[in-house]
């Protein structure tokens, strides 16, 4: 088996697949790539088993065959070389793969590619089409807020929602939570899943760079992701992972509707100040008080076991009664961080009620994002 190949368009190829891979593996034959030559098309994969992506490059062949070509011995010797052709020689029986360059050759042992775990079907599912920059803005959103405990798997993950008026992605660890609308999405049914964090954070920074569309097909098991999507409908790449299994918490019943106090204040001064404060914060608890009055903004926060303390002013619009309330400071820098508006308003009613962050200005009409965080008990 034999094919021609550009070496920076394989290398691009394998970067975005190498994130799949996982520093130890339980079956050896996951630390490689498999190679599928047919014609002049190479498909190439590589999974985990829980998470499988896969490309095609168009190469100069006229064999077909299979291969497993160990993924970083490959990855750093590409790395190494200049925009030139390689030229693969695979000898099937023998496993042995020689890759001819300018310079010289080399020569690596692979393994069966018969081996390689096959990729799951998503047979008897549905399907929607979006944007790939509105997929990869909604889990740039939302994943920051899901949870990483190991004994709640749901809520590790990004909640979503198709529905005939829209689609909503939610991620909550239960101290914080975010809500993130988009109402240009529409699906025909109804339908939810849990999608894990890992793949997420694999879509979100492959798409970041992709234009066109993206399929997303799913039944009650896996989703597919296909992009890079021709004319001709064929497909560049795909990446099928499993869903989580069990029921997303009732995330509505714990955004408080009626909030009659309400604070708009410039989102990058309210950042910088929490910042700044939340350095002399106790180191456990991270809290820092907000107190309102008027249009006066105080942030403070203190340590006691060091008698440390630091004190800040804002001013800001406000309607409401004065009010004290404490917040974990790394929830609002992340949720901040992640408000790409002028101003942003913090609805609260009672300083034992979870605080509602919005974004003053939306990116698109089309878009809503509502960020909740719960509040820390203040020792006055």
């Amino acid at each position: 088996m034999k094919f021609i190949v550009s070496s920076s368009t394989l290398l691009k190829q394998l970067q975005m697949l190498s994130g799949v891979l996982n520093t130890s593996n339980t079956l050896p034959i996951l630390d490689n790539f498999l190679f599928e030559v047919d014609k002049g098309t190479l498909t190439i994969s590589a999974s985990d088993l829980e998470t499988t992506i896969t490309t095609h490059i168009t190469v100069e062949s006229k064999d077909s065959g299979n291969v497993a070509v160990p993924a970083r011995l490959l990855i750093d010797t590409l790395k190494t070389f200049p925009e030139q052709p390689l030229t693969f020689s695979i000898d099937k029986k023998r496993l042995a793969i020689e890759i001819s360059s300018d310079y010289g050759k080399y020569k690596i042992t692979g393994q069966n590619g018969d081996e390689f775990p096959k990729a799951p079907s998503v047979d008897n599912g549905q399907a929607i089409e979006m944007d790939s920059a509105v997929l990869s803005r909604a889990i740039g959103r939302t994943l920051f807020a899901a949870g990483n405990d190991e004994l709640r798997p749901v809520m590790s993950g990004v909640f979503v929602q198709f529905a005939p008026d829209g689609t909503t992605f939610v991620a909550t660890d239960a101290h914080k939570l975010v809500r993130y609308r988009r109402l240009d999405v529409k699906s025909s049914a109804s339908a939810s899943f849990i999608l894990p964090r890992k793949p997420l954070n694999l879509l979100k920074n492959i798409l970041a760079s992709n234009e066109g569309a993206v399929r997303v097909e799913y039944n009650t098991t896996n989703a597919r992701f296909s992009w890079g999507i021709a004319p001709d409908g064929s497909i560049g790449s795909t990446l099928i992972c499993r869903l989580i299994d069990g029921k997303y918490p009732n995330y509505d019943a714990v955004i408080p509707k009626n909030n009659p106090n309400k604070l708009t204040v410039d989102t990058t001064a309210l950042l910088g100040s929490i910042r700044r404060v939340s350095i002399f914060a106790n180191k456990t608890t991270h809290q820092v008080r907000l107190k309102v009055a008027g249009s006066e903004l105080n942030i403070s926060a203190e340590d006691l076991d060091f008698s440390n303390e630091a004190a800040e002013r804002l001013t800001c619009a406000y309607t409401g009664d004065d009010m004290e309330i404490g917040f974990n400071s790394r929830f609002l820098v992340e949720m901040l961080t992640n408000i790409d508006s002028q101003e942003a308003m913090l609805e609260m009613s009672a300083p034992n009620r979870a605080g509602i962050l919005l974004p003053m200005n939306k990116n698109t009409e089309s878009e809503d994002t509502l960020m909740l965080v719960m509040p820390v008990m203040l020792n006055n």
